[in-house]
């Protein structure tokens, strides 16, 4: 299957709709989901540097079951906060829980605000756990 920047430029219609192709469940049903992580399958307290076109993030996963994260990077987050890690969107109304993946958007949420990181460029697991 094609990678969410391939997708992104496909166009699919029918008679009375014309959308993305990320917007249709089949493309994400049928993705392979093999560039990232799902953090519920790492340790609670297992920390990520995850780089985005325009950041860089570290994250420290508190509850790898619910998404709870310490997250610091960004012009959101300056120093490490709370917050939970949704999962991986392409901006639309689909979501992969608890999921950061390479060429998606990660969407966290503080306060019950979204927000939503430029592409996801690369994922790193860490063991310095020096900053907290």
């Amino acid at each position: 299957m094609k990678g969410p920047d391939d997708t992104a430029a496909t166009r699919v219609a029918n008679p009375s709709v014309l959308c993305h192709a990320e917007q249709l469940l089949s493309t994400w049903t049928h993705y392979e989901w093999s560039a990232g992580i799902q953090i519920e399958t790492i340790g609670a307290l297992e920390a990520l540097i995850v780089c985005t076109a325009n950041s860089t993030y570290e994250i420290t996963v508190l509850s790898p079951t619910t998404g709870e994260v310490l997250v610091r990077g960004g012009v959101f987050f300056p120093v490490y906060t709370r917050a939970l890690l949704a999962g991986a969107t392409l901006g639309g109304s689909f979501l992969k829980r608890l999921g950061i993946y390479v060429g998606f958007r990660m969407e966290i949420v503080v306060d019950r605000l979204p927000i939503i990181t430029t592409p996801v460029q690369l994922i790193a697991v860490t063991t310095d756990q020096a900053a907290h």
